[in-house]
C-alpha cells in the first residue's frame, strides 16, 4: 500500500480478513477487502477519506472493494450523517446521478444463441433502435420530458409500460427500487431551456464511457438456487444488464449544484484541501435545492434505463419473435443520497457514490416482490468478464447495506490506452472464436479505454463481500455480447 505515515494516527486495525478499521486525523474509515485488495489501495484513496471526514457531522464513511479516486470523493464511498442536522455533497454522489444497473430475464437459453452469427445479429438489430451515436436523438418525441423529471415511470405513456396490461406479470414498476422521487418541483422553474432540449434528445440513450448494454448467459450459485427460482432464474437463461445515468439532465444538477454550493462554501468558510470536494448544510437554501435537483435527476435516471431496455425488447422480438418475453428482474442505482431509517439511529442521510445498495430478506424497505428474498444486487463486470447477481445478508447492516457497485478501475483511461494493446483487447474478448463476445463498435481501439485490463478482477470484488458476510451471490453472468453507446 502507498501510504504515507503522517496520515495515520495508528495503525490500521484488522478486524477480521475482510474488513479493516483505518484511524485517519479526521475520523474512521472502514474498508471492505481482502487483504491483497486493501493493501494494493493508493495512498489517494485515503487522503481522499480524511478530506470527507472533515465535512462537519459526518457519523460513518467506508469503502467498497472496487474502491478508486475519483473528483472529490473516491468511487465505492458511503457516508452517512444524520438527517436532520446533516450534510449533503454532490462530490459524494458522484456527477451522474441516478446511475445505476437493470437486468431483464427473457425465456430464451444460451443455446439459442450458440451462433456467433445469431449474436451479431441481434447486436446489429439493437443498434437499429437504441441510438449510439452522441448526435443522434433519442425515439421518444412523443414524451414529454416535465412529465419525467416530475414522476419518474409513472410520467411515461402507457405503451412504454407493455406489462400493465397484464397485472399478474406487470415487473415494470413493482421490481425497481422507485418508481418516482417527489421533490419540490418549483426548483425546475430555473432550469434552461437548452438543458430541457438537450436532455429530452438523450432521454433512452447508454452514453459513454463505462455505459453497456450486455447481453448474458447465467449459471446458478447451488447455495442460493431456491431465491433464483422464486426471483424466475434458471441455469442457461439470457438475460439483459443495462448500465446507465442521468445523462445532460443529471450532468446539468451536477454542475450548477456544485458551482452554487462552491460559492456558499466560500461565503461560510467551509472547505477541506480538496477544493473539488462540495458540500452544504441540508437545512441551507444551496443543500435543499440540490437534493430537490438530484431527486429530479433520478427520475430521469430510471426511466433512463427503462426506454433503453424498450427498444432492446423490440431488438429481441424482432430476432425471436413475439413470444420472446422481456421481465424486469430489478433496476437499482449506485450514485445517489436519500434519507433511510437505520433501527439503532432512526433517520439518516446515506450518500452512495458507486456503492449498492442490498437489503436482507425481511428488510421492510425491500419492494413487495422481494420482502420476501431480498431484492437483487446488480453488480456489473469489466468488458469480457462475469457480472453478479447478489443478495443481501443481515450482516450487511454494519455498512448500511452498502456492497461494491463493479469491478473497480485500477488504471486511467490514458494509461490504459497506453498500456493495453488491440491484441490484448481482442484477446480476451475471444475475437476469431466460436465464444466471441460479440460488440457493436467496428473498431477495438474506439473503446480500448474499457477493456477489461483496465478494472480489478471482478470474482476478487466479490469474493470480499461475500467474505465480508455482506451479500450472497444468486447468479454468475457470462457474456455473450456488449453494445457500448457514445456520449
Amino acid at each position: 500500500m502507498n501510504t504515507q505515515p503522517n496520515l495515520f494516527t495508528s495503525q490500521n486495525e484488522l478486524t477480521d480478513g475482510y474488513r479493516h478499521e483505518v484511524k485517519l486525523p479526521a475520523g474512521d474509515l472502514t474498508v471492505y477487502a481482502a487483504q491483497q485488495l486493501f493493501s494494493s489501495l493508493d495512498y489517494k484513496v485515503f487522503e481522499m477519506a480524511n478530506n470527507n471526514l472533515q465535512i462537519p457531522g459526518i457519523s460513518y464513511m467506508s469503502y467498497t472493494p472496487d474502491v478508486h479516486v475519483g473528483v472529490g470523493t473516491c468511487i465505492g464511498t458511503t457516508a452517512v450523517w444524520d438527517a436532520k442536522s446533516g450534510y449533503v455533497s454532490p462530490s459524494i454522489v458522484g456527477s451522474d446521478i441516478g446511475c445505476g444497473m437493470r437486468v431483464h430475464m427473457t425465456n430464451l437459453h444460451k443455446d439459442d444463441l450458440k451462433d456467433v452469427k445469431l449474436r451479431r445479429k441481434l447486436v446489429k438489430a439493437i443498434e437499429k433502435v437504441l441510438p449510439m451515436e452522441a448526435n443522434q436523438r433519442g425515439h421518444y418525441s412523443d414524451i414529454r420530458l416535465e412529465h419525467i423529471v416530475r414522476k419518474g415511470l409513472h410520467g411515461l405513456p402507457k405503451k412504454y409500460i407493455p406489462d400493465s396490461y397484464t397485472p399478474k406479470k406487470s415487473t415494470s414498476i413493482t421490481h425497481i427500487e422507485s418508481s418516482k422521487f417527489a421533490f419540490d418541483e418549483e426548483v425546475l422553474d430555473s432550469v434552461p431551456d437548452m438543458t430541457w432540449h438537450r436532455a429530452h434528445r438523450q432521454l433512452g440513450t447508454l452514453g459513454g464511457g463505462n455505459h453497456f448494454a450486455e447481453i448474458q448467459s447465467i449459471e446458478i450459485a447451488e447455495e442460493n438456487r431456491e431465491i433464483a427460482k422464486a426471483w424466475g432464474l434458471y441455469d442457461g437463461q439470457i438475460v439483459v444488464m443495462i448500465h446507465s445515468g442521468s445523462r445532460a439532465w443529471g450532468g446539468y444538477v451536477s454542475q450548477t449544484s456544485s458551482s452554487a454550493i462552491a460559492k456558499m462554501m466560500q461565503r461560510n468558510g467551509l472547505g477541506t484541501s480538496d477544493p473539488r470536494l462540495v458540500f452544504a448544510p441540508l437545512e441551507h437554501a444551496e443543500g435543499r435545492h440540490y437534493v430537490d435537483m438530484m431527486y429530479s435527476a433520478l427520475n430521469y435516471a430510471v426511466v433512463n434505463r427503462h426506454l433503453i431496455a424498450y427498444a432492446i425488447r423490440e431488438a429481441f422480438r424482432d430476432v425471436f419473435g413475439p413470444k420472446c418475453e422481456f421481465r424486469t428482474l430489478y433496476d437499482l442505482m449506485h450514485n445517489y443520497a436519500w434519507e433511510e431509517s437505520h433501527a439503532d439511529q432512526g433517520s439518516v442521510f446515506v450518500h452512495r457514490k458507486g456503492a449498492t445498495r442490498a437489503l436482507p430478506a425481511g428488510h421492510p424497505d425491500n419492494p413487495k416482490p422481494y420482502l420476501a428474498t431480498g431484492h437483487p444486487a446488480l453488480i456489473p463486470g469489466s468488458m469480457g468478464t462475469a457480472s453478479y447477481i447478489m443478495v443481501g445478508q443481515p450482516e450487511g447492516k454494519d455498512n448500511y447495506y452498502s456492497i461494491c457497485h463493479g469491478a473497480g478501475r485500477i488504471r486511467s483511461r490514458t494509461a490504459t490506452k497506453r498500456l493495453v494493446t488491440v491484441e490484448d483487447f481482442a484477446s480476451a474478448l475471444g475475437v476469431g472464436t466460436a465464444d466471441e463476445i460479440v460488440v457493436n463498435q467496428r473498431s477495438l481501439e474506439s473503446i480500448i479505454d474499457e477493456s477489461p485490463q483496465a478494472y480489478k478482477n471482478v470474482d476478487e470484488i466479490i469474493d470480499s463481500v461475500t467474505g465480508a458476510g455482506l451479500a450472497q451471490v444468486v447468479a454468475k453472468c457470462k457474456p455473450l455480447a456488449a453494445v457500448k453507446g457514445a456520449k
